[in-house]
């Protein structure tokens, strides 16, 4: 509609364990690529966004890993203004660590979901998007005796991760979105199969994101804004 501002607020979850090692520059190309591309599609279909911005959050393991490397986010990166920055975090991202399977997926989710997402655009997205070949670990694992580091503030279980998605203190009901390219797992199948506003593309191990995907996720995008 003439005269509203569109703002979009990305935030890429991704799995850097040792496992993703053979898809990790895929889903980094794909990360970097992707407003560019999104922009794109909305040109394509007459929109446009006026405010794009997004952001990283990196995940391994904290049952396994160092507290330095079991999470690492950063801030949001306005684009193209900040592209070169963006790109700069996300070429450091290297595929490491993690042990065996599950990961802290949903420890990652909910550090997500509690970005600063921007509220001064007359129509909003708040986009999720998570990378990973691997199922998650339970949060309630180890209650009351978490590794040291572990964050004291993340929902202490499955049902308090989904009163999160559902509830409106983090994210707007009306323009949140979650994309998740996982298995058919803990936790990723449980999100799919009850969360609102999901898109769910299993992932086999070892098999980056395939093109018919990518584009159905940016064509999912940009139709709904």
């Amino acid at each position: 509609m003439q005269g509203l501002t569109y703002g979009v607020d990305i935030v890429f979850c991704i799995d850097a364990t040792g496992s993703m090692y053979p898809i990790i520059d895929r889903v980094k190309e794909s990360a970097l690529r992707f407003h560019e591309d999104l922009r794109r599609v909305m040109d394509d279909k007459s929109k446009s966004i006026d405010s794009l911005r997004v952001r990283a959050v990196v995940y391994r393991d904290y049952y396994f890993d160092d507290l330095s490397k079991a999470m690492e986010a950063s801030e949001f990166f306005s684009l193209p203004q900040q592209a070169s920055d963006f790109s700069r975090f996300v070429d450091g991202i290297t595929a490491t660590g993690g042990g065996d399977e599950p990961e802290n997926g949903l420890e990652a989710l909910a550090v997500a979901m509690r970005s600063n997402w921007a509220v001064d655009s007359d129509k909003r997205r708040q986009i999720i998007v998570v990378w990973t070949d691997a199922s998650v670990h339970p949060l309630e694992r180890k209650a009351g005796s978490k590794p040291e580091g572990y964050p004291e503030d993340l929902p202490a279980d499955f049902d308090a991760l989904t009163d999160m998605w559902e509830g409106q203190e983090h994210m707007d009901p009306n323009a949140k979105r979650l994309i998740v390219y996982a298995p058919d797992a803990l936790g990723w199948t449980e999100i799919a199969n009850h969360w609102e506003n999901v898109i769910h593309f299993p992932s086999q191990g070892g098999k980056g994101l395939e093109e018919v995907d990518y584009s159905t996720i940016l064509d999912t995008i940009a139709n709904s804004i």
